[in-house]
């Protein structure tokens, strides 16, 4: 799970404590940031002063990366791979994920592909590696392989029918994790909280005194923390997928790491990234992704068609395509 990228979205809360309502004096939120799926991740609390909360949250992103990492060797993921096509005995978790990944992939018939892994390899995108343009016979051969119908789930069982094939669940896996996060923190009765796992925003609840989060979205390509827009937000996700994550020029043209899953490049469009607003942030990861494959046109379709999910497309003349709803400050 390569998510070596820089923060696409951030928090922009002014002073770091609230005046909770009924108490007379300021009380200093809890945070703590971390190095996770090869990002900086930060999780703020709000309405507790319990550290063994916030330490949970951390040991909850640990056993999640040790989980869903295709790197790590051990992992549900990593043992999959690895299997020779012989099925793998997987956590719930990690079955659900599979489940969700390939509801996604099919509903955009593959534009996004949870087998992309022997593509996305070669780029070196995300890697200590330096990121290059792959050898058109290894591309080709690594296509080949690429197909979410290889995987085949039964129960906690995870069969890759062709042994060559191999998973990456780095569009949707930060989306199911903040959503296990927030569920976490509603259980500790927490309930004004910010989750950030380095791009992907859950927010949970409001600010202590009611009022909403002012989220950034980073503007592509300038330093980080420039906002292109701010939003008010309260007790929902916010993803953020885009063209200026992890990139490199060659020959004056840019290559991005949003892979055509049918010849192996870039998606090549007019999107610089999609920003998606939901409750379930799983499904914010997901879309954020396949809305910048499918483009704008066949994107707000689909959004159009679902349920609670607001949308901001940024294009690289500079215009937005937004959703009556985003709540745009």
């Amino acid at each position: 799970m390569n998510f070596r990228i820089r923060l696409l979205l951030f928090l922009l809360v002014a002073g770091i404590s609230f005046s909770l309502t009924g108490c007379a004096r300021n009380t200093a939120p809890l945070t703590q940031t971390g190095f996770y799926f090869d990002t900086v991740i930060q999780i703020t609390l709000y309405d507790t002063q319990d550290t063994a909360v916030l330490e949970g949250c951390f040991a909850l992103a640990d056993t999640y990366e040790k989980m869903f990492s295709a790197t790590i060797e051990g992992s549900d993921l990593w043992r999959i791979n690895h299997s020779g096509g012989s099925p793998v005995t997987v956590s719930e978790d990690t079955a659900a994920l599979l489940q969700a990944a390939l509801y996604y992939a099919g509903l955009t018939e593959g534009r996004i592909d949870p087998t992309i892994l022997p593509v996305s390899q070669l780029w070196h995108f995300g890697t200590d590696d330096t990121p290059q343009i792959p050898e058109a016979s290894a591309l080709e051969e690594a296509l080949s392989h690429v197909s979410y119908q290889n995987i085949a789930i039964d129960g906690s069982q995870v069969t890759l029918n062709d042994p060559q094939a191999a998973i990456d669940l780095g569009f949707i896996a930060k989306g199911y994790i903040a959503d296990r996060i927030r569920d976490y923190l509603l259980e500790q009765e927490v309930h004004s909280a910010c989750v950030n796992l380095g791009g992907n925003v859950m927010v949970v609840g409001s600010k202590p005194d009611g009022s909403p989060f002012t989220i950034g979205i980073q503007k592509a390509f300038a330093q980080d923390g420039v906002a292109e827009a701010t939003i008010n937000v309260s007790d929902t996700s916010v993803v953020t997928s885009g063209i200026y994550q992890r990139y490199f020029y060659e020959d004056g043209m840019l290559y991005h790491h949003i892979l055509n899953t049918s010849t192996g490049y870039p998606v090549e469009n007019d999107i610089t990234s999609v920003t998606i607003l939901c409750p379930s942030s799983v499904d914010a990861d997901a879309l954020s992704t396949a809305c910048y494959c499918l483009g704008v046109e066949e994107g707000i379709k689909l959004l159009n068609s679902m349920e609670d999910i607001e949308y901001l497309f940024l294009m690289k003349d500079g215009s937005r395509h937004v959703s009556d709803g985003f709540p745009l400050s």
